[in-house]
Order: C-alpha cells, then sequence, then structure tokens
C-alpha cells in the first residue's frame, strides 16, 4: 500500500513538475539563482528568513492552478462520455445569455430577415386559402415587432441520435408589438372593402436546433405542432368601405393558416435551414438552375401498409419481393419529369434533368411509383425529398432527412460541383441515389454565378464575384433555336408547336412546325433590356383546329449578361411531363437605325389572336329548353371551331384562335349542335378590331345578331412583330386615346 501511494504521489509530482517547466520556462535559470541568494543568506550574510517563505507561496499557488486545470479537463472528459455513451438526454443547462444574445440582435437583423422569410410564406398562402366572405385578400404590411420570443425559460437540453446532437429548449413568444394588415375584399352579400390587423401572437412549443456541416448551418424546428393564439382588429377600408366590425370566422381562418404553415414546414421531421456563412456577398437569389440525375433505389422491400392508389384502388408495398417495375417523378415546384422504367428490387435509371428553381430555396421531390404486370396501372409507392438552399458567401447547401431522423448534408463551394446522395425514402424501406449540379444561380442586382463550364463568357472580379452589369440602355436578341421531347395531343398523337415569348409588353411568336415533338425554329428576336428583374415568359402550343392546346410554359430570366456574352440553355417547360427549349440570349447595342429581324413568318404582317370565353342567355334550340352551343369563327376564307359544350344557355369555351391579319372581316356564328339533324343557329356577331393599337387587346360583350337574346365574350387582340420605327406601336401606346375608346364601345 505504501509502495502504491509512493508511486502515485512521485507520478503527481512529475507531472506537476513538467506543467510547470512549460508555464514558466525562465524557472531552470531563476532556481540556481534562488540557491544562490539562499546560500550567501544562510552562511555569509544573513538577509532574513523571507526567502524560503516566498519559494513556498509560489509553489502553493502554482500547484492549485495544475490541479484546477486538471480538475476542469476531467470534467469535460467525463462530460462527452457522459453525452455520447450513457444517456442521450443531458440536464439541464441554463440559457439566460442566449435571450441577452437574442434581444440584441432581434431589431436589426434577425427581425427584417425573418419578416421577409414569413411575409413571402404568408402570401403565398393567401393565394390559395381564403374564407367564404372574402373575395379578395392582400398583405399591405408585416412587422413582427420589437419583442423577441423567450427561448429557454426553463433552461435546455443536449438530445443525442446516433452521431447527431439536438438542442431542445423552450419557445415562447408572446409580442403585442407586431403589425401585420391585410386588405380584403368582401364577397357577397357582403360588399365593400375592410382591413384586417393582427396585433399580437402567441406561439408556445418545444425547439429542435441541430447544427450540420461542422456548425456552418442550423436545422431548426419544432418537435410537435406548437400552440397558437392571435389578436385580430378590423376596421374600415376606406371608400366603398364597411364600418369596423368583426367578421365571423376569419380570426378562426387566421389561427388554422398560421398552425398549418408552421406544420408543414417546420414541425418534425420537416426542418428550416439557418446558414451561418464566414462571408455575406449582400446578393439575393431570384433563381437558379439544377441538374438531378436520379441514378438508383436500392434495398426495396415489402410494406405491408395499404394505401390509396392514384386511381381509387387501394395498393400496398411491393409485394412478396417480386419483381416490379418502378419509374420516379421529379418534382421542383410546378415543374415534373418522369424517369424510364427499371425493373427489380435495385433498380437504375440514370436520368437527368434539368430543373428551375424560382427563389433562394427549393425542394426537390422524388416520387416512386409502381406499374402493375400489365404495364397500364401505376400505384403511389414513397417518396422522399431533398432541399436546397443558397447561402449568402455564393456556395450551396443540399439537405434532407437521413435515417433514425438524422441528417444527410452536402455543401459544394462553388456552383458546377456534383455531390452525390443517399436518401431513405419515407413509408417503406429502400434508399435512393441521386446526383445534384447546381449549374447556375441568378441575382437581383442582375450578376450570375455559372458553373466552371458554361462561365467562359463571363468575367469575375478580383474578388471572385462576378462584374455587375447595367441592364438599361442595351437590347437582348433571344433565339428560338429548337424543342426537343415535347406533349403530344394524347388523342391524335400529332404535334404542331409554335412559341409564344413576351417581354414586357412586347410579345412575339415562332412559326408553326407540323407533325414533329424535335421542332427546329431558329428564329430570332429582340427585346428592349427592362430593368426590375423582368423574366421572359415562355408559353408553347400545338396547333390545332379546335384551338391550340398548352403544351408547356417557362420563366427565364435575362438579367446579368455581360456585353459580348451569350447564354445557351435548354429551358424545361413547367406544368407538363417533359418537353424543353433551347434558347440563345444575347446582349447587343440599341441600334434605333437596325430594324428587328425575324425569320417567323407572321414575325413582320402580325396576326389577330381572339379568344372565345363564354356566352350567357343564349336561345333554347332543343326541346329540353337548353342547348348544345359551339362557335365557328370565320375569317376571309379560314374557317375554325370551338369544341361543343352539351345542354347549358351559359357555356364557357376559353379557346384561342389565330390568323393572319389581312383586313377581313372577323365574323363568329354560335351554332347548336345536333347529332343527325342539321345543325341551327342561335346568333351570330362580327368583332371589331381595326381600331386597335398594335399589341392592344379588348375585352367586351358582343351581342347576337338574327336572336332575341343571347351575348358571347370574347377578347380580341392586334398582335405584330415591327421594326424599332413601328416601336410605339408594339408597345401598345395610343397617344390620342382614340383606339381604346372605340375599342371599348360595343
Amino acid at each position: 500500500m505504501v509502495r502504491k501511494l509512493k508511486k502515485l504521489y512521485g507520478k503527481d509530482a512529475r507531472e506537476f513538475f513538467n506543467q510547470v517547466m512549460v508555464e514558466q520556462p525562465l524557472l531552470p535559470f531563476l532556481i540556481p539563482l534562488g540557491l544562490f541568494a539562499w546560500f550567501v543568506e544562510r552562511w555569509v550574510v544573513p538577509f532574513s528568513n523571507w526567502v524560503p517563505l516566498a519559494a513556498a507561496v509560489w509553489a502553493t499557488i502554482q500547484y492549485g492552478r495544475f490541479k484546477r486545470r486538471i480538475t476542469v479537463e476531467d470534467l469535460n472528459k467525463r462530460w462527452k462520455h457522459l453525452i455520447l455513451n450513457t444517456t442521450p438526454i443531458t440536464p439541464i443547462e441554463p440559457c439566460e445569455w442566449f435571450n441577452k444574445l437574442l434581444t440584441e440582435v432581434w431589431p436589426n437583423y434577425m427581425e427584417p430577415k425573418l419578416s421577409r422569410r414569413i411575409q413571402s410564406t404568408v402570401e403565398r398562402r393567401l393565394k390559395n386559402r381564403k374564407p367564404k366572405l372574402i373575395d379578395k385578400i392582400e398583405l399591405q404590411e408585416f412587422s413582427l415587432g420589437s419583442c423577441p420570443p423567450a427561448l429557454g425559460d426553463e433552461g435546455m437540453r443536449w438530445i443525442t441520435s446516433g452521431d447527431q446532437q439536438v438542442m431542445r429548449l423552450g419557445f415562447d413568444w408572446n409580442s403585442h408589438e407586431m403589425s401585420v394588415m391585410f386588405l380584403a375584399k368582401l364577397a357577397k352579400p357582403l360588399i365593400g372593402t375592410c382591413r384586417i390587423v393582427i396585433n399580437s401572437i402567441h406561439i408556445k412549443g418545444d425547439l429542435l436546433l441541430s447544427p450540420i456541416l461542422d456548425g456552418e448551418a442550423i436545422l431548426y424546428s419544432f418537435e410537435s405542432t406548437p400552440e397558437v393564439r392571435i389578436g385580430v382588429a378590423f376596421g374600415s377600408g376606406g371608400s366603398q368601405a364597411i364600418p369596423g366590425m368583426e367578421l365571423p370566422g376569419v380570426s378562426t381562418w387566421l389561427v388554422k393558416l398560421l398552425t398549418e404553415t408552421i406544420g408543414k414546414t417546420m414541425v418534425e421531421p420537416r426542418r428550416l435551414c439557418f446558414s451561418l456563412p464566414a462571408v455575406d456577398l449582400r446578393k439575393q437569389a431570384v433563381a437558379g438552375v439544377l441538374s438531378v440525375t436520379v441514378v438508383s433505389a436500392s434495398n426495396l422491400c415489402k410494406n405491408t401498409a395499404n394505401r390509396q392508389s392514384l386511381n381509387g384502388g387501394t395498393m400496398s408495398g411491393i409485394a412478396d419481393n417480386k419483381i416490379q417495375q418502378t419509374f420516379v417523378e421529379v418534382e421542383v415546384g410546378n415543374l415534373m419529369r418522369k424517369t424510364s422504367t427499371s425493373k427489380g428490387l435495385n433498380p437504375t435509371w440514370n436520368n437527368t434533368f434539368n430543373m428551375v428553381l424560382h427563389g433562394e430555396t427549393g425542394i426537390v421531390k422524388f416520387l416512386l411509383y409502381e406499374l402493375d404486370s400489365g404495364g397500364v396501372k401505376f400505384n403511389y409507392l414513397t417518396s422522399c425529398e431533398i432541399k436546397v438552399k443558397y447561402v449568402h458567401d455564393g456556395s450551396t447547401i443540399f439537405w434532407a432527412i437521413g435515417h433514425n431522423s438524422g441528417v444527410v448534408a452536402k455543401h459544394p463551394e462553388h456552383c458546377g460541383q456534383e455531390v452525390q446522395m443517399v436518401v431513405p425514402f419515407e413509408d417503406i424501406d429502400g434508399e435512393l441515389t441521386v446526383s445534384l449540379v447546381l449549374k447556375e444561380w441568378q441575382f437581383s442586382d442582375g450578376s450570375v454565378t455559372l458553373s466552371n463550364s458554361l462561365s467562359s463568357g463571363l468575367q469575375s472580379s478580383s474578388d471572385g464575384s462576378p462584374k455587375l452589369q447595367s441592364i438599361t440602355g442595351r437590347r437582348l436578341r433571344v433565339r428560338v433555336v429548337e424543342g426537343r421531347a415535347l406533349t403530344a395531343n394524347s388523342k391524335s398523337g400529332k404535334c404542331d408547336p409554335y412559341v409564344k415569348l413576351q417581354y414586357g409588353k412586347a410579345l412575339y411568336r415562332t412559326k408553326t412546325l407540323s407533325h414533329t415533338v424535335r421542332p427546329v425554329w431558329n428564329d430570332k428576336f429582340e427585346f428592349d433590356e427592362i430593368a426590375g428583374g423582368e423574366c421572359l415568359k415562355i408559353k408553347c402550343y400545338s396547333a390545332d383546329v379546335f384551338g391550340d392546346e398548352s403544351i408547356g410554359s417557362a420563366r427565364v430570366n435575362l438579367e446579368g449578361l455581360l456585353d459580348g456574352a451569350s447564354r445557351d440553355v435548354w429551358v424545361p417547360l413547367e406544368k407538363v411531363d417533359s418537353g424543353e427549349i433551347r434558347l440563345e440570349i444575347e446582349p447587343i447595342k440599341n441600334d434605333h437605325n437596325n430594324t428587328m429581324q425575324s425569320s417567323s413568318s407572321k414575325a413582320g404582317a402580325g396576326w389577330i389572336e381572339l379568344v372565345v370565353i363564354e356566352a350567357r342567355d343564349l336561345v333554347a334550340a332543343d326541346l329540353r329548353g337548353t342547348s348544345d352551343p359551339y362557335v365557328r369563327v370565320q375569317y376571309g376564307n379560314k374557317k375554325k371551331r370551338t369544341k361543343v359544350i352539351y345542354k347549358t344557355l351559359s357555356p364557357q369555351w376559353n379557346q384561342t384562335f389565330e390568323f393572319p391579319e389581312t383586313g377581313e372581316p372577323l365574323i363568329l356564328h354560335v351554332k347548336d349542335h345536333n347529332a343527325i339533324l342539321p345543325t341551327a343557329s342561335i346568333g351570330h356577331c362580327t368583332v371589331e378590331y381595326s381600331m386597335l393599337s398594335p399589341n392592344q387587346s379588348a375585352n367586351k360583350w358582343i351581342p347576337l345578331q338574327g336572336v332575341n337574346c343571347g351575348e358571347i365574350h370574347v377578347k380580341i387582340a392586334r398582335r405584330v412583330s415591327v421594326s424599332d420605327s413601328g416601336k410605339k406601336a408594339a408597345l401598345g401606346t395610343d397617344p390620342s386615346g382614340k383606339g381604346h375608346k372605340i375599342a371599348t364601345q360595343v
């Protein structure tokens, strides 16, 4: 026992001596000097007894510091062992410092940033959800106020799940300083407007914070749906407004809207990402181009839980581990693309799609479907998603929910870097392997960040950010080159495609090509560059006798091009399963002496665009008191007709027709369709268009002639492509206003 104690004390003494030697490098010189002074004082000239006392005090202080450091290191080791190995939940820690820090950064940093983000989310939700008493509603003011939420009033805990550490703390926000104001137009029987003001809010729940990518970003979410209460006040809306009174159901609707918004965006397992970049370029991303490659799936297995199929039947997981045909549908907003089908429990696709992001964030959804043995019926199996976020240092974050509620995250520092992610499916066992490349970010100031392979025409400044280009005083030349994989008519299988381009008030279209899903137009158009983030709108149609059919649309940001640089892009069409349009975009000098060149057959002469919308109070041509109306459109020698709407006196067609402008009368014949007997006329009218200015439209109800009652609702426009000398006509200007007055008189 004595030997063990001597060995322990000896080891402790050696560690203490080594530590003192590290902290006091001059000690080897001071010890001999002290011994020499003590020898002189003891044997030669006696000074006093203070030297041994000072040495003892100094040694005691140094030893105390050493023991404290050893104790702190030992506690840290024990704490780490407790978090990672012993228990998944740590004891409660105080976090008053967190609230103090939040109070300081809230007014100037957190509140403006969160207000903009929540405001954009609320505006999107208002378009689809409103109570019955309100016809239209718009957000006029949004401010969260100067009072921040209280975090961790009862302390916070660290929770460990696998390798992921999560901070859990209480969230209690009780604010009476916020100001959110809506202007609402009331529906019938109420008439007028009113203002709805949210002046207080109370949200209480448990918040989870998860650091990812070595602290470069934080994921945050509520553990469960929080408790939400709001205070609503009602006021008058100005002229033609109702007096201030409470509208029944509006307060409940706002609480439900806020609760659903929180639940669909930031309640587990849905999480939001807050990036912490070391450098802030102070740029707002407005769009991005993303390449998505669906590589393969693995370890798909049986799931006995029944779900509802798309066509109303029931479905289950992959049954009995048999070989099945599966495919994946990729969704980004309204843009959808499908892979080819593949067999087996480990299918491989290797299909690549170009997707468009509208904003600095986006969600890429992957929906897995299974085809039956006949290859006709398909059932939804499961899904997963990957979220994309622009970081203000110019990089990008991809992240998704991994196994056991973990996180799979990638952080490419530059555009063009390929990342591969393996994401588990939500409802069944199995994983999906995808490859992602963010090709381009477009910013609100007009600059563009491209990948190295696409940035040959983009010059960079010395700090690595692209130079900004003035977006005024130039023209943009847009060449519609070709298309591929366009959607054919589901009944006839034909496709006669043409493209319409709209930029500001300028509207042009290409020629129509017959019977092809890979058209080559090579039509060029020029536009005056517009400031303020104006996008080029693309609409692709397939010409048809009974009305042209839309086969996709898209938006392209035309900002950020340098002089002498050009952009050659394939633009994916939205709201359809397939289809891309190739554009070549090039800025040119604004030369007023040059006329705009276009190879389109309609670009020089112009055309008439007629939209047959609806009719009302038609004559009943059948014995049962109804009619089966359709409209035959006659323009010179050309005739077209709408579809037949059966058993109604108020049909709605909403079909568009176009004719090369020749100056001849435009006549509409409303007919009653009969399968055996001859068709009966239930009125006709002439649509006046000659007094319209170029690119001006008129929306009007026209009484039918030859009958006692009936009106037809049409929209007529003269579309032209003009030279620079006719620029006023192209922009739809009419200095005298005479054309507008005549066009609105019926």
